[in-house]
């Protein structure tokens, strides 16, 4: 009896059962006696019983199993708690509960998932937060990407400023400034110097180009005027005649273009072009907005370029504001993302948004044809030899009809210059020898000085682009010879100026490939 007693109270509080925990106190324990002959009376087992189960008296009901921890009587020892057991199975009773399920009840259900909320009211609150967080640093990003590289109303408010003091001049400064009827539209801005926007002016598509100084900030308005006339219109000066200025242009292009036997023709242009308004005489202010546009490489590109068919046309000027004709489409997929957020895109995206998005391929091939092209245009062409140092498909363009425009004049560079900033540039490796992005020179080792030819001429880095460009989507006949074409054309090396003859050659070969495929269809 005693060592049953002693049993069943280590039993209740050892600190190791389930439910128990190591230093808490332990639980009030149920009256013993009571408990004992409930759970008796419940199996049918009467307390004093010794050699079996005793049937229930009549009338006594059998009471439903209990949870939790009976008791065993006094009097009854384990091996008659075995018997009892299989005469209560063989008579239909209810199971009798094991020694670990009396003694280790399990925790309820209800517990057990209150204890699991917690968890997962923390998992969504830090969800909501970071999706919270994600999308305010987008916006931020957005706001402050467009705060940085859209600065039109500031470039309008500097030039409007100086054409009222008529220190400048141009064919569109009445409209610009005084009629407003240019309207800016969308801001296409890929870099804080160069504000390009898209606009209409007198019922067309118009791009609208502003050079911006790089201090200018969004605080800065009309009171940066006057240090922009002192650095950007101050040539010429008062008392310049005509003939000084027609040499201090002809000078500036033969530093920029080089000595070339067609640059008083262009100087004709120049001087033609500032006086807008057919008065035969150049003014002062017509002068310096003349000169002031010079200065911006993309204008001088577009006026050497005008003749020619892939070249935006220049539409008017205002300063160093001008006009040219709009391109409506680009054919880089990454173009209606902001400006900042451009690099994110993966290359790997690119092919497939440009078969996704992209016009169909006799459209790209048309595009490609024009591409080509111009580079023969920049090539062999009346001012000089131009050099593409930027060749994305950013700067790919083309009309409603699939003509090729290029959309980015900027990073295209005339060889002299080229050559100007390259020669006795100190180097350690041809890294340090690139013009642009990729406009890159060999360095002489022994020397450590930059050479003046490029390695790579502007037609293996266009069929690069190209590679990406034409193959996905290819018509399975042509495929094949279309990327041995590429394969060619993009292993052209050594200097710019040594490769005419197989320039030409490999040119002319790509050319005819596309324009045999869709010259007898509708895309032609």
């Amino acid at each position: 009896m005693r060592r049953l007693r002693r049993l069943a109270h280590l039993v209740l509080f050892c600190p190791f059962s389930k439910g128990l925990q190591v230093g808490a106190p332990p639980p009030r324990p149920r009256p013993a006696r009571r408990g004992a002959r409930a759970s008796a009376g419940a199996r049918g087992v009467q307390p004093g019983a010794r050699g079996g189960v005793a049937p229930l008296p009549l009338g006594l009901k059998e009471a439903p199993p209990r949870r939790g921890l009976d008791l065993l009587p006094q009097a009854q020892k384990p091996h008659q708690v075995r018997s009892a057991s299989l005469d209560l199975k063989d008579q239909g009773h209810p199971r009798p509960l094991e020694l670990s399920e009396v003694l280790l009840p399990a925790a309820p259900p209800r517990l057990a998932s209150r204890g699991r909320l917690p968890g997962l009211r923390v998992k969504y609150v830090f969800l909501v937060w970071l999706g919270v967080f994600a999308g305010s640093w987008l916006a931020y990003v957005h706001y402050s990407s467009y705060a940085e590289l859209c600065r039109g109303h500031i470039c309008q408010v500097v030039i409007c400023d100086q054409y009222r003091k008529g220190i400048i001049s141009g064919s569109i400064c009445q409209d610009l400034c005084n009629l407003r009827q240019v309207e800016w539209r969308t801001c296409l801005s890929s870099v804080p110097g160069q504000q390009v926007y898209s606009g209409l002016w007198q019922g067309k598509e118009v791009t609208i180009k502003c050079g911006i100084e790089e201090s200018l900030d969004s605080k800065a308005g009309a009171d940066m005027a006057p240090r922009r006339e002192l650095v950007l219109f101050d040539k010429p000066t008062r008392g310049t005649s005509i003939k000084e200025f027609q040499e201090m242009t002809l000078s500036f292009l033969k530093a920029n273009l080089g000595d070339l036997p067609s640059l008083p023709a262009l100087v004709g242009q120049v001087l033609l072009m500032a006086d807008f308004n057919k008065d035969h005489r150049v003014s002062l202010a017509e002068a310096k907005s003349v000169w002031a546009l010079l200065q911006r490489n993309e204008f001088l590109l577009l006026l050497s370029l005008q003749e020619k068919e892939h070249a935006a046309r220049l539409l008017g000027y205002c300063g160093d504001l001008y006009i040219t004709e709009g391109v409506p489409h680009s054919s880089w997929p990454g173009a209606a993302l902001p400006p900042l957020l451009r690099p994110l895109l993966p290359p790997a995206l690119h092919g497939a948004l440009q078969q996704w998005l992209g016009p169909a391929w006799p459209w790209r091939a048309k595009i490609a044809i024009g591409l080509l092209e111009f580079v023969e245009e920049l090539f062999h062409g009346a001012y000089g030899t131009f050099y593409m140092c930027e060749t994305t498909l950013a700067n790919v363009g083309y009309t409603a009809k699939y003509d090729f425009r290029m959309a980015d004049l900027q990073q295209v560079a005339p060889e002299a210059a080229v050559r100007r900033f390259l020669r006795g540039r100190h180097c350690e490796h041809s890294a340090d020898c690139t013009y642009g992005r990729d406009c890159r020179a060999p360095c002489d080792t022994l020397l450590r000085q930059c050479k003046g030819d490029l390695v790579q001429p502007n037609l293996a880095k266009v069929c690069e682009l190209l590679r990406d460009y034409l193959l996905p989507g290819a018509p399975a006949g042509l495929r094949a010879e279309l990327g041995k074409q590429l394969r060619t054309c993009t292993t052209l090396s050594g200097l710019a100026s040594q490769v005419e003859a197989h320039h030409s050659l490999v040119l002319s070969h790509l050319k005819t490939l596309l324009w045999k495929q869709i010259s007898n269809t509708k895309y032609a």
